[in-house]
Parts: structure tokens; sequence; C-alpha cells
């Protein structure tokens, strides 16, 4: 025998791909085949099945791209395999890669019972174990054609991510359509091969087990016939058998399987793609719960159940059944697995609000984790948001792409910016795809940075992003791998299982805080710009709509709309998965975005004007609405009334050329090439721009990143920059208190209106860009002569500091990051806000000044535009609309107000009489994001609110109407029996909070 691994491991090789594998199947026969296309959209499956189909072969082309097609497979099964087991073996042209990534089918029965979901990983089909011979095999196959888009090397562009360009030539090849004999002894030595196989290559070279592992498979491979496998499969078996029998050491890492099937609701696939792929791979794992009792299958993002609830009602009620007997498990308490960073304080509250409802209402299940595998990175203000739903833990994989620091724990305890700690898990086998190979087992237990004080990891185990979801192979798998000596303990259990063993072994494990940054797919904060606008847009208009429905709903006893608002929501909530507002889906995926998110604003627009026009009453008196929360030009937070007058700005030559605005507050020089080369501060008598730069500054640069290129920015992008300071026009703008200024570069044009407002302390950027570039990356750059060494951005209910140098890789890593409506740096006595109504990436840099100036300019640099080619190829192209201001002077509540003032613009019509807000808050800390009617109907009004500055906080809600109680709920609206409420005089309730602190108040109506 030779004790050489890579002998063994090549002859292991040969003999399973070429004699024992293809033994798995030894003998077979060919079903007829039928086909019937579907002329366009797929059709309902009762239309598919009643469809008279006619007659396909085996190796004719099907299938243009994202088409569908019925195929009708039919046979007998011989009488000779009389006690045998029989599967059908369904090939539609697969390929080796990866199921979800290329066509795809569900098998139905003419009755229309789905059977299960076919994949590359998952070609058969059972008929009978054993069979009786004769049975007549009818089945129906919805197959989708949808074409291969991702071929990782190279990212090509390709029109194949629209319908509308994708063209209609046949894209597979029908493989193979046969009824086969199963051996499963043949089968069960494959798995047997490939455990120990797979464990051999990983064990140390002079390693006893390995040599016992060697010795063995050498014995089965001499004990197969290699001209009679099936014969002599089982006496092969018997020689592994001891091998396989010798249990793990006690002190084994230990790992929960999880069966798992990452669903990405859409990338390169469209959303009502991905409603067949969730019912294809629920199929399957239902399935498989039948015939494995010892697994356990996990499924986040509600909005996929409803699709399986709403559109394949026979899915659904096995994965009803499933979830009955405790082993389909619904998890994540999110509707969608959603990008983290960009969505705003209410929508990341309402992911868990509307996902953790589904699941109460649907089945009683209470998540108390957060199941976000895959998604770009954490903002620092969702612990307290996981909280305040309920929910304890989180787990996440995707941080283990990072690519310049490793992430030093998988188990800690995550704090965000209010001292909210989350129990966090990282899966070290680093994929949330594990296919129970020895190489990711392996891995988990060397890879598990705990060690010493934890021994249990997670593994999400199943084909994903695409679906398709575990196989028997890996269930057979995991069966040996359950007490293997050499190899880490393999066991099935729930998220909820995995995270109470693993918090009961390590209760106090390290802490982590701030965001958890994802050094990698920076970009996704500026990709599909369109997409972005159309989630900040949406996310004001409900907060807005909210609002003045139900102060209508109460003053003037107007319906309020929850039915529309529930609708809408979730609608809003599904377009911030994380490969919708990222940016990193076809072009089928954003142009459908769009006009959604087209139909959203004017839904939206409808309610409010509805709302306001009631509580505005008949009248001609000017009345302006403040949705914002802070009070504007003497009008209320959350009510109406007549503007006050707040003066004017003057426009002037500027000496040496262009303009010069001025309103009391600011002076702002624009010079000749429509540059901002000052911003004075009168009141502070302080210079904002720092000495010899320019703001206002559009800077142009290529961008080719090395992978990824809707994902990724590279930091060399910055190593060529463009000023684009050649100006067509800088002209005064048609109001006579503006200038604007037009560039072109390249093929696209861009026109800006600077403009002072009277009375206020900020310069409004007004940005249109007709973009038509390739691979570029535009930026927009405010230089300051601020001496800041961390600077604020908002996120989710509060904002969170990162410094501005690079004293270590972990600082350097964030030349690209997040803010929501505003970054904010100051020095004593002196701050500066840059807010924006709908860009999300930026970057802070700070320079030392030469020429004896040992001053530091500090830039702030907001991302407008990228223009990647794949996966969509016209990303971005065409015209955008931005708005920016610049505030000198600001303090970080400043920076708050503005913010919000950018976002909620007033609304302005004629009525009666002054609205006195439903709710209000004296604090100017106090920030209010939500006032809405309660979720259940019973007219209580609920109030979301939080400390925004960053300090302690008193203020005194007042309610406008009589308060019959008030209670402390959770993001549910659910009484926190461990929270006294506040004290309430009458209408008016006096509030605490700690800093960040978020509370929502639940006020019944007298």
């Amino acid at each position: 025998m030779h004790d050489d691994r890579s002998l063994v491991e090549g002859r292991l090789k040969r003999v399973l791909d070429e004699r024992i594998r293809p033994a798995v199947y030894p003998e077979s026969v060919p079903l007829d085949v039928a086909v019937w296309n579907a002329p366009d959209e797929p059709v309902p499956v009762a239309e598919g099945l009643a469809a008279e189909p006619v007659p396909f072969e085996v190796g004719a082309k099907w299938g243009a791209p994202w088409g569908t097609s019925w195929f009708r497979v039919t046979g007998t099964v011989p009488e000779a395999w009389t006690g045998r087991t029989v599967e059908a073996l369904l090939d539609l042209g697969f390929d080796e890669n990866m199921p979800g990534f290329q066509c795809e089918g569900l098998v139905y029965r003419p009755d229309g019972t789905p059977v299960k979901g076919l994949n590359p990983r998952n070609q058969w089909v059972r008929i009978g174990a054993p069979v009786e011979g004769g049975e007549e095999v009818r089945l129906h196959i919805e197959a989708a054609s949808n074409p291969v888009i991702l071929d990782y090397h190279p990212f090509l562009p390709t029109r194949l991510g629209d319908k509308d360009t994708a063209g209609s030539e046949p894209q597979y090849t029908l493989t193979r359509m046969d009824l086969a004999v199963f051996d499963e002894t043949v089968w069960q030595l494959v798995l047997d091969l490939e455990v120990l196989g797979e464990l051999m290559a990983e064990l140390p070279a002079d390693s006893a087990r390995r040599h016992d592992i060697v010795r063995a498979v050498e014995k089965a491979l001499d004990a197969v016939d290699l001209q009679d496998v099936n014969a002599t499969a089982d006496r092969a078996r018997e020689r592994l058998r001891e091998v396989l029998a010798q249990p793990a050491v006690a002190s084994a890492h230990r790992i929960s399987a999880i069966g798992h099937a990452h669903i990405d609701s859409a990338w390169l696939w469209p959303l009502r793609e991905t409603v067949r792929k969730v019912a294809r791979t629920t199929s399957n794992m239902t399935a498989l719960l039948d015939d494995e009792p010892d697994f356990v299958f996990a499924m986040s993002q509600a909005q996929q159940w409803a699709w399986v609830r709403d559109h394949r009602p026979e899915v659904w009620a096995r994965v009803k059944k499933a979830v009955a007997d405790g082993r389909f498990v619904p998890t994540g308490g999110m509707w969608v697995e959603s990008d983290t960073n960009m969505p705003g304080s209410e929508a990341m509250a309402r992911q868990f609000v509307h996902g953790k409802r589904f699941f109460l209402d649907e089945f009683g299940v209470e998540n108390d984790e957060a199941w976000l595998p895959d998604t770009f990175g954490f903002a620092a203000g969702l612990p307290q948001i996981i909280k305040a739903a309920g929910a304890k833990y989180l787990l996440t994989q995707k941080i283990s792409w990072s690519q310049t620091n490793k992430f030093p724990h998988h188990t800690f305890r995550w704090e965000g910016i209010d001292g909210t700690r989350i129990f966090t898990h990282f899966p070290p086998v680093d994929t949330y795809n594990c296919s129970m190979k020895g190489s990711e087992i392996a891995h988990a237990a060397r890879n598990f940075k705990d060690k010493g004080v934890a021994r249990h990891s997670l593994a999400p185990t199943g084909w994903g992003d695409g679906g398709g979801g575990t196989t028997r192979e890996m269930v057979a798998k995991s069966a040996r791998l359950r007490d293997l000596e050499g190899s880490a303990k393999v066991t099935w259990e729930t998220p909820a299982d995995f995270f109470a063993k693993a918090e009961a072994e390590y209760p106090e494990p390290p802490v982590w805080v701030g965001e958890l940054y994802l050094e990698l797919h920076r970009a996704t904060l500026t990709s599909q710009a369109k997409t972005k606008q159309g989630n900040r847009r949406s996310e004001h208009l409900l907060r807005e709509a909210e609002l003045w429905a139900a102060t209508a709903a109460v003053r003037t006893g107007s319906p309020y709309p929850y039915e529309e608002l529930d609708r809408i929501w979730k609608t809003v909530l599904l377009h911030q998965f994380h490969d919708i507002l990222p940016g990193s889906s076809i072009a089928w995926v954003h142009r459908e975005a769009r006009a959604t998110y087209d139909r959203v604003a004017g839904e939206l627009e409808a309610i409010i004007t509805a709302a306001q026009r009631a509580l505005a009453g008949e009248g001609s008196a000017p009345l302006v609405f403040n949705a914002a929360p802070h009070r504007r030009r003497g009008v209320p937070a959350g009510g109406a009334g007549a503007p006050a007058n707040e003066g004017r700005t003057e426009l002037a030559p500027r000496d040496g050329g262009g303009h010069l605005l001025h309103n009391g507050l600011l002076r702002v020089e624009i010079d000749a090439a429509g540059l901002v080369v000052s911003a004075y501060d009168i009141d502070a008598e302080r210079e904002t721009v720092a000495p010899g730069r320019a703001a206002n500054l559009l800077q142009l640069h290529p961008d080719f990143p090395n992978m990824w290129d809707a994902w990724d920015v590279d930091e060399f992008y910055r190593n060529t920059v463009t000023d684009l300071t050649d100006a067509d026009e800088v002209v005064p703008g048609d109001d006579g208190a503006s200038v604007r200024i037009v560039r072109t570069f390249g093929d696209s044009k861009v026109t800006q209106v600077l403009t002072l407002p009277p009375g206020e302390r900020r310069l409004v950027v007004d940005t249109e860009v007709d973009w038509h570039e390739t691979e570029k990356f535009l930026k927009l750059s405010f230089p300051l002569d601020v001496h800041a060494e961390r600077y604020a951005s908002e996120t989710q209910f509060g904002h969170f500091h990162r410094p501005t140098h690079t004293n270590t890789s972990w600082e350097a890593a964030k030349f690209e990051a997040c803010n929501h409506r505003f970054v904010h740096l100051e020095e004593p006595g002196f701050g500066v806000a840059v807010v924006n109504d709908s860009t999300y990436g930026h970057d802070v840099t700070r320079t030392v000044r030469g020429d004896g100036d040992l001053g530091t300019t500090t830039t702030v640099r907001v991302s407008l535009l990228r223009a990647p080619r794949f996966p969509d190829p016209e990303t971005d192209q065409g015209v955008h609309r931005f708005r920016h201001a610049l505030v000198p002077g600001a303090s970080i509540g400043d920076a708050v107000r503005e913010g919000w003032r950018i976002n909620q613009p007033e609304r302005e019509l004629t009525g009666a009489a002054a609205v006195a807000p439903l709710v209000s808050a004296d604090a100017d800390a106090v920030v209010v994001t939500a006032v809405k009617l309660a979720d259940d109907g019973s007219g209580d009004v609920v109030v979301r609110f939080h400390e925004a500055h960053g300090g302690r906080a008193r203020t005194t809600l007042t309610a406008g109407f009589d308060v019959a109680g008030v209670e402390v709920t959770d993001l549910l609206e659910r009484p926190l029996a461990d929270t006294a409420a506040p004290e309430a005089d009458g209408a008016r309730i006096a509030v605490r909070l700690r800093p960040f602190e978020l509370m929502t108040l639940r006020l019944k109506r007298a």
C-alpha cells in the first residue's frame, strides 16, 4: 500500500469520477418529451399544465432569455426493474456551476402538485422505491431559461440583463430526460469516499488518523471491481465502516448546521423570477424534510414567504405543515435581508416590524435573531433597532470578505451608538453556502477565533444566492460528520438552538463598538443613483403621509389609509434588499425600481394632499405645512401656519470676476469659474473654505475596480483626478438671487444653481448632470478650513463618528463611507455641515497646508455618480438631479435640522386656519421620526422619537388631543412590561432620554 497522500488522492478521484459515480445509475431508458413555450411572461400553473405541447427531442435547443417552457415528460417503468429504486433524471442543459445562475425548473404532477425543483445539483425526481414495474410516468416541468450573466472572470458587459435587450436566441440544449435505476449502495459509497477523502486532505501529513484513512480508502478501492461496481460496492463500504465509526475527540469544535438557501430577492434576475426561485427551493426543502428526519431548514425574508403564500398556494400548504412540525424555521424577523447602511431610521425599524409581524401572524413564531448573511456592512445604529424589535442576536458572514483587516472575533457582543449590545456571530466557515465539504468543515474549526473560551459555530448549509438549498448529499455527509475522528462535530439545529448554546457557553464575549464596516463593495453607496433617490424620497413621503393622515384622522375624522400605507411600506422595504438599493442588480431590476418609485410617489402624494386639504379647510389664507421635526419659518414641526418673512438675499458682481451672494448671515464668493472661493460666516467672523482652495469643485476619476464593477471602488481610483474647472456659463440665476453654472466634459453636461436663501445660514447647491460617461466616478468637493480629527455621519436614530486620519489600516480602509442626511465636522467653537437630499457615499480627508500655514484642511467629498458596465451596462446614463447644502457655523444640532430641512420640504396651500401639531417635542435634540395611528386599528396614536445630538435630553411631548393613557412599546407597538411609562400631565408627557436613545410611545385617546 502506498502511504503517499497525493497518489491515493489521485487514484480516488479517478475511480470516483470514471467508475463509481457513473454506477449510481446503472440502467436507464429515455422519456418522451414535449414542450409548450409561454408566449411572454410566466403563466399560472394551471395554464401551463393545460397547454398543448409539441414533441421535442433531447439535444435540441430551447429557451429564449427569460422565457418559460413547459416540458411534459412521459414514459413507462420497465417491468424488469421491479423491486428496484427508480428516479427520473432531468437535465435541462445545466453546467457545473452553482444553482440559481442558469436555467431552472419546478416539477409538477399532472394534478398540479409540486414535486421538487431542478438545478445543476438536483436533477433527480424519485419515481418509486421500490417500483412494481409498468408504472406510467407523467411529469410537467416549468422550466425557466434564465440566462447566465455572472461568469466571474472577466466581468463582461452584457445586454442579457434586461428582457427588453436580451434577444430571443435559445440559450440551452436539453441534455437528458431519462428514467434510471438508482443504486443507493453505490451512492452511499460515493459519500463515504468523498467524506474520507476530503478529511484526509485536511489532516497533517504525519498524523496517525490520516494514515488510518489512507489505508482504509486503499482497501475499499481494492475491493471495487471496476467492471462491476454495483456488485462490489457493499464490499467496498465494509472496508470503510471501522474508520467511519471512530468518534471525534471530546474537545472537537462543534458546528450547528442549518439548512439554508440564501435567495437574493433580486440580483441577476428580476423580482418576478425570485417568486419562482423561492417556490422551487421551498418545494425541494419540504421534500427533503420528508426524507431526512434529522434535517432542519431555516428561511428568512418574510417577503419571500409571502410570495409563496400569494403565488404558489400548493407549495405554501407543504411549507405550513413543515413549519408546524418545527423543522422549516422562519428566521431573521425582517421583511427582506436589507442593506443596513442606507435605509433611514424608520425604514430600518419597519423592516423588523413587518417581518416579525408576518411570522407572528402566520405561524405564531417570534424571531430572536436578525439574519443577514450577505449584507454589505452594518450601520452603528442597528443594535438598538434589533433590541427595540424584541430580538437579541445577529448573524452575518459578509464581514469575512473584508480585503484589508481580518475581523478579530467570530462570537462577540456588538455595541451600537446608544450603548445597546447584541450577541453576534460570524460563522468561521466563511460562507453562507456551505456544502459540507471537508475543506469547509476543517476551515471552520481552524479559523474559529474564540478557541479556548468557546467551541460552537454555525454553518448555513445549502446552495444560495440564486436558490437551490440543501441537497441530500449534504445531509448524508453531515450524518458521517456527526461524530467523526479528525473532524468537527456536525449537528442539524435551528438558529435559536445555536444562539442559546453559543451564548450559554460564552456569556461574556469581547465587545466591538461602532459600525461593522465591510472593507469591500464601497461603491454600492453610489451606484444606480435613481434607485437611491427613489428610496430616500419614498422614506420621507411615507413619514409625511403617516403624519398628515394621522393628524387628519384625529382632527377631522378622515379615514386613515391603513391598507395603502401597509402595502406601500412593504414595497419600499422590498426595494431596500441588499442588491437593489445598493445598485448591484441587472438593468431590468433598476428599470422596474424607477417605475415603482414613481408609482409610490404618486400614491403617497395623493394621501398627503387629501389629508392636508382636510386639515386646511376652505379658505384663502396662505399656509405652509411643515412635516420636518423642527420649527422653521415660524411654522411648528408637524403643523401648518403662515410663513414668516425672513429677509432677502443680495446678488452682486465680484471683484476679479464672478458673483457675490449676501444675506446678512453668510457672504459667499463665486469666482469666474463657478467655484465657491469663500463662504464667510458673518456672526462668527470666520471663513469656511480652506485658504487657496475652492468648494463646489466637481472632480472626475477613472473607475475600473479589480472586480465586482457595480459593487467596488478600489483605493487606487484616487491616483488620477480631473478637476472640472472649465465653465461654459457663470451667470445670475433667473430669480436674481442665485448663480447658474454650466459645464461640459466628455459626453456629459452639468448645470448647477447656487442659492443663498434669505435668513438662512446655508448655501444650497442644486446639481443637474446629464451623464454619459463610462467607468468614471464623479465627486463634489468641499475643502473646509476646519481642524477636526473626526467627523459625524448621520445613521439610523443618531450619528456615528469616524476619524479623518489614517493612523491604522482600519481607518485607512474606510476611504468611502455612508451617511444619511448629513456629515458634520467641527473644532471647538465652529463646525460645518454638508447635507444632501439623496446621496450616501462620501469621503473625508485631512491634509496639512504648506507655504508656512500650519493649519489643516478637512475635505468633504460627496459621491454623485458612477458608470460601471456590469451587471447593468447602462448604469446611471441620463439626467440626474441632486441637492446639497453647505452649512457654515453649524453645530451638530444644526446639521440634524438642516438635514431634515433639505429632505422634508415645506408644502404651500391655502386654507382657513393654522393647524396645530398632533404631537410635538419642545427639545431641539429630540427628533420625532414617526407620528401615526397604531397598526391594530385601535385609533391610538403612536409616536417614535430619539435623542439626536449624542447627549442626555429632557423634553415635554405635547399631544394635540386628550390622552387617556401612555405606554412605552417596542417597535411592534407592544407594551414593554419592564419599562415604566413616562409621567403624563394631561396632554403633556415628560420624557428623559439617554444619548441616541430611541423610544416609542403609544398614546391612548380619551
